[in-house]
């Protein structure tokens, strides 16, 4: 299951779990909308592509909520 985190690694914006512009790689390494653009879609911890993060709604946010541990370390 996605661990959802909260935040983009790069600059800090919140990234809710049940709303859409997330972009995470396959070690879950998450990144905003506009970083994911200025990286040209790699991940830069990884080197992994930057794939749309989808969204965890409903019940099933209730019943699996998302991460709250913060990455970003600006």
């Amino acid at each position: 299951m996605l661990e959802m985190r909260p935040d983009c690694e790069r600059c800090g914006v919140d990234l809710p779990a049940d709303a859409p512009g997330a972009f995470i790689c396959s070690f879950e390494c998450t990144w905003c909308a506009p970083c994911a653009e200025a990286l040209d879609d790699r991940c830069p911890n990884c080197g992994g592509e930057l794939m749309d993060r989808p969204t965890r709604t409903g019940t099933a946010l209730v019943d699996n909520p998302a991460s709250t541990k913060r990455l970003y370390k600006g």
